[in-house]
């Protein structure tokens, strides 16, 4: 592949996964199902990204051992095209606890993630320059990250973060250099608080009214624009004033589309690998259209169990 429409820069972790009725508690033992599997925020966005009909390349780090070689295989599958630097640290790992409900609870292990540096991401210049999208998380380095979308932005491409996990650094450069963000409530509220100092509480983000939504995402990404996803309450769009993306609103709301979901493991994933897959396929359509694709795609990845091997193959409607 030499000319990657989006290019993902980010994690890979091998993901070991518990089901168990409820999540453990405090000092208590619970008796589960295990299985593991390919994960990684990053490695599920770019899966997403790839199964949802984008070309799609990945910048990460890997360790030399079988969790690198199994991150070679499955890109090899889904047509990813890996640009991986290679690390003396093992291939990153996470702990999930999942409940009944699909809820869960994640403890990441970087590994060789936390070695991705800017030098190698600023060698990957090629295929940076011949991207439409550039998405990143926080998974990886900050410098790394911002290396890549200086890259970005030198070469007119969107730059897309989602700024995840909630306790992770974002410093104000890398948010002036985003185009846009997708937190979710959590997230949100950490950034704000960070950024701002403004205190909200996550669980009520989703019953705020829209005005005042609205005006806490132009605080948080004056330039540009915010999707918080708000897991079964949907989503809220937020664009700045001089480039609603050919929206015909500043803000809105996007219902969750109806899912009967068994494992919300890279729900969130999900939808950032596919919106980023329908602006790079279709960049004249509305951005509202973007997020409705990316909706029912993460419905549609929490009916499977896991995280990347849970990316369906659907790509947006050609019409």
């Amino acid at each position: 592949m030499s000319h990657a429409v989006v290019t993902v820069i980010g994690s890979f972790n091998i993901d070991h996964v518990w089901a168990l009725p409820t999540l453990p508690q405090v000092g208590e033992t619970l008796a589960g199902t295990y299985h593991t599997g390919p994960g990684g925020k990053g490695f599920n966005q770019a899966t997403a990204a790839a199964r949802a009909g984008a070309r799609t390349a990945f910048v990460c780090a890997l360790g030399a051992d079988a969790g690198g070689q199994l991150a070679r295989s499955l890109a090899g599958a889904d047509g990813i095209d890996l640009h991986a630097a290679s690390s003396d640290a093992p291939t990153g790992t996470a702990g999930i606890y999942v409940d009944r409900q699909g809820r869960n609870s994640i403890v990441i292990g970087p590994g060789a993630n936390a070695s991705l540096d800017a030098d190698f991401v600023r060698a990957q210049a090629g295929v940076l320059a011949a991207s439409t999208v550039v998405l990143a998380q926080l998974e990886s380095p900050v410098a790394a990250v911002a290396a890549g979308f200086e890259l970005a932005r030198a070469n007119d491409a969107m730059t897309v973060l989602n700024p995840a996990p909630a306790d992770a650094d974002l410093p104000p450069d890398l948010l002036a250099l985003s185009d846009l963000i997708t937190p979710n409530e959590t997230e949100f509220c950490a950034q704000l608080s960070r950024h701002h100092g403004e205190r909200l509480v996550a669980d009520t983000v989703a019953a705020l009214d829209d005005a005042t939504l609205h005006d806490h995402c132009r605080k948080l990404l004056p330039q540009g624009s915010v999707i918080i996803t708000l897991g079964a309450a949907g989503c809220f769009v937020s664009h700045a004033g001089h480039q609603l993306r050919g929206d015909e609103r500043a803000f809105y709301r996007v219902a969750a589309a109806p899912a009967r979901a068994i494992d919300t493991t890279g729900a969130g994933d999900a939808f950032n690998g596919a919106l980023v897959a329908s602006i790079a396929q279709f960049p004249d359509r509305s951005f509202a259209r973007h997020v409705a694709f990316a909706t029912v795609y993460a419905a549609r990845a929490t009916e499977s169990a896991g995280a990347a091997e849970s990316m369906p193959h659907l790509a947006p409607d050609a019409d």
